[in-house]
């Protein structure tokens, strides 16, 4: 690990003066949003078109439900890849790649005739869109230390947009074209890549070696354990869990052993032996958690007991993304010190209240705050976390560390969603969304540690 450096691998400010430079990096922030953004789609607008996917294609809900998992699962893996491709070969060359495996991806499921291969296609998409988040938050990370608030509040405040309007573009597109439009929103990134290339092409990678093996090890480990939580609901038989649990434990085995031993292993030592970036993990874990199971349970329960639309129920969580924007702003502003970690906090404390609530029973304001809250919160987690991270890891790493960091972060996503769905197999759903609000509230206490220290 090392310490912000004195030279900035970042283009100069333009001239014009302070004003000029401002604008430079608050555009710059809003192009990285944009290419970071359409990722959220690919979770939260595609679970409203579930539905259509399995009339259309003639499947189960279980097996429509691997429409989502595939995606989950190759977007952490592909965030991680592609991030470790940056620091390799840089982040032009990892933008490139990720744009040509997420147009074939989108190809594949717009012609998708079977489910199989529309998973198969969803799969490739997600891997692309990964690369698309780790090239955004590498970005966002080695822009100059002196322009990096303004480019984080841009960068957080576009991704509140994203994440708030999910549910009605959702909807938007499955009721009034088709499920297969909704499928592909993540291919909306390629719109923002020709704007970031002049950016990606000042950053240059390092040549060191994408350890294979380990990214290999890395990806069983984390598909292994993304299957295992949500066996249940997929209907996974007693056989194939047994065999998961059994290559999750050998390529763990296998994860630990290279970390020791190669010079460059895929996970870096020094990066799990840093407290910062486990606390950062933990922190990330516990909002996306919260967040995947509130968009899990949240337009279930407004449905099934209020009996409210998809698009009305999209329409209400926009005021979300003006929550979102404005406290990815403030915290842009205050990630120079604890300022930050104590915004976090609060966002994370006030998410769990709000998921609480729902233990009393469903109130339809309630719900939609607290899925709003978990907006704010997730583009906060990714402004405060990309600033830590930034000032502690050296250049050569950052792109990365921030995909392994990520990596974890969807990974709390999916423990969340699966927890809630399990739970609602014995209790109501709002009950089960009261309860997994103690994820969110685990990561208000460990956002207040967010605080570099002196080693």
């Amino acid at each position: 690990m090392a310490t912000e450096p004195a030279v900035s691998t970042s283009k100069a400010a333009p001239a014009g003066g302070t004003g000029a430079a401002a604008d430079s990096a608050r555009s710059a922030g809003l192009r990285y949003g944009a290419l970071f953004g359409p990722a959220v789609f690919g979770v939260t607008a595609a679970g409203v078109a579930l539905p259509d996917v399995a009339a259309a294609l003639d499947a189960t809900p279980s097996a429509a439900a691997w429409v989502l998992t595939a995606h989950a699962l190759a977007l952490g893996v592909g965030t991680a890849l592609f991030g470790r491709l940056a620091d390799s070969k840089g982040i032009r060359t990892s933008l490139l790649v990720g744009s040509l495996v997420l147009a074939v991806g989108t190809l594949i499921c717009l012609f998708a005739p079977n489910l199989g291969v529309l998973v198969g296609g969803r799969f490739v998409l997600a891997a692309g869109s990964g690369a698309m988040t780790s090239s955004a938050l590498a970005l966002t990370a080695s822009s100059a230390p002196a322009d990096r608030p303004k480019v984080l509040a841009g960068f957080g405040g576009t991704m509140a947009v994203f994440s708030a309007s999910a549910t009605l573009a959702g909807g938007v597109f499955t009721q009034w074209m088709t499920w297969r439009i909704t499928l592909v929103l993540p291919a909306l990134s390629l719109l923002a890549v020709p704007l970031c290339l002049s950016a990606a092409s000042v950053r240059r990678g390092s040549g060191r070696s994408l350890d294979l093996p380990g990214a290999a090890l890395l990806t069983v480990a984390a598909t292994s354990f993304l299957l295992l939580i949500q066996a249940s609901a997929l209907g996974l038989s007693a056989a194939l869990v047994v065999a998961l649990a059994a290559a999750l434990i050998v390529a763990l085995a296998g994860l630990t052993w290279r970390v020791r031993t190669a010079q460059a292993s895929f996970v870096p030592r020094p990066l799990i032996g840093d407290s910062l970036f486990v606390r950062a993990a933990v922190t990330g874990i516990g909002v996306y958690a919260g967040l995947f199971a509130a968009m899990y349970a949240v337009p279930q329960i407004l449905v099934r007991e209020h009996h409210w639309s998809v698009l009305a129920i999209g329409a209400w969580l926009l005021p979300g993304a003006v929550v979102g924007a404005v406290l990815s702003r403030v915290a842009g502003r205050l990630t120079a010190g604890a300022g930050g970690s104590r915004l976090l906090a609060a966002t994370a404390a006030a998410t769990a209240v709000a998921l609480a609530c729902s233990l009393a029973g469903s109130v339809p304001a309630l719900l939609i705050v607290g899925a709003s809250l978990g907006f704010a919160a997730f583009a906060v987690t990714q402004v405060v976390t990309t600033a830590l991270m930034s000032a502690r890891v050296e250049p050569a790493l950052r792109g990365g560390a921030m995909g392994l960091l990520n990596l974890t972060f969807f990974v709390g996503g999916g423990v969340g969603s699966a927890t809630a769905g399990a739970l609602a197999k014995s209790m109501s759903l709002t009950t089960a969304l009261g309860v997994v609000a103690a994820f969110p509230l685990i990561a208000c206490l460990v956002a207040l540690t967010l605080t570099p220290r002196e080693r």
